[in-house]
């Protein structure tokens, strides 16, 4: 683990999305957090030791889906599926495909594995999920303030936790998509999907990809991004928009982009970026690490 120094920080951005809006002044005490993301080897320890099952490998409960399709609630997660041409950027459905089958075993669904893999971060992993493996090895799961603490490295003000420049000289320095997002990735950055850890620079903290690679969960309810001192919006039931994909499911705050964050699709390949995740979701692009709050 590295340590991420306490102090003053201003989070979010006044420039990008709206939700990131506004930025503000935040005083967060110091902490230490895992230099990579939590890997496919390290997870794999964990089953090992505990026999922990993860919500893509168990059916859902009918009890949270009334009135779903049986068929839907078989062990499943969703997966990104290029399409085989330009379809347009309106209807996510186009190139995300609910697959049963696919988990952390199985990143892109039956027939494909983890083998090679051992130190890529591992995806399918629900908000629970993380939750059991930090209580398993005395850790916990971030806040968003503590996550983009971390994320920029010391290099607050800037666009990107590295500088002023996505691909300073050209040259990716996070796992990001390149080309005409979703059907043709160029690869110009050398992968498809994930990375393994630590294929690219570590920010200042000593922390790698905390951009780009996979997402990652925080332990924050996610709710407007304003200073809120007394904290009574940060909570399950204040999270939930039966308007958005995700129903009627509390959501968490995710950070920090993914291999699918393109220029011109989603630019939340920076600190500040944030995403509301439904704590029963999980992706194949969806990962996390964990902190430990004490003194060094």
């Amino acid at each position: 683990m590295a340590w991420v120094p306490g102090g003053e920080c201003v989070i979010g951005s006044d420039h990008h999305y709206p939700e990131e809006a506004p930025a503000h002044l935040v005083t967060v005490a110091g902490f230490w957090i895992d230099r990579t993301p939590v890997t496919n080897a390290q997870f794999l320890k964990f089953v090992k030791a505990t026999g922990h099952r993860t919500q893509a490998e168990l059916p859902a409960d009918p009890a949270l889906y009334p009135g779903a399709d049986p068929t839907r609630l078989q062990p499943a997660s969703i997966v990104f599926v290029p399409p085989a041409g330009p379809v347009g950027q309106q209807d996510h459905y186009r190139w995300w495909q609910y697959l049963s089958g696919a988990d952390w075993r199985h990143p892109e669904g039956p027939g494909s594995s983890i083998k090679g893999r051992d130190q890529h971060p591992v995806v399918h992993i629900a908000h629970a999920d993380a939750l059991a493996y930090a209580h398993w090895c005395g850790k916990q799961l971030p806040t968003e303030v503590e996550w983009e603490r971390a994320g920029w490295g010391g290099r607050e003000g800037c666009e990107f936790a590295w500088g002023d420049e996505l691909h300073p000289g050209g040259i990716p320095v996070a796992n990001t998509f390149q080309g005409d997002f979703p059907h043709h990735n160029s690869r110009l950055d050398g992968y498809e999907r994930t990375s393994p850890v630590g294929a690219y620079p570590a920010n200042g903290y000593g922390l790698v990809d905390m951009i780009g690679n996979v997402w990652e969960w925080t332990d924050s309810w996610y709710g407007p991004h304003e200073p809120d001192p007394s904290g009574c919006c940060a909570t399950a039931a204040a999270s939930i928009d039966p308007r958005s994909q995700h129903g009627e499911q509390p959501r968490k705050v995710v950070k920090g982009g993914s291999f699918l964050c393109a220029p011109s699709y989603c630019r939340r390949y920076r600190p500040a970026a944030r995403l509301a995740q439904g704590i029963d979701t999980s992706t194949c692009h969806m990962g996390f690490r964990c902190i430990v709050r004490t003194a060094p």
